[in-house]
């Protein structure tokens, strides 16, 4: 994966939500904010 400059638009993915439902980062398109926090697992 090339590096990301910042300020520079993420590159879309896809993932799978706390309910199973997949979601792609594009479907946020146009919003002020996007918050991605990711998990590591759960002890």
């Amino acid at each position: 994966m090339k590096d990301i400059a910042i300020g520079s638009p993420a590159p879309d993915f896809s993932l799978i939500d706390f309910q199973d439902k997949p979601f792609k980062l594009s479907s946020f398109q146009g919003r002020k904010s996007v918050l991605l926090i990711f998990l590591r697992g759960f002890a």
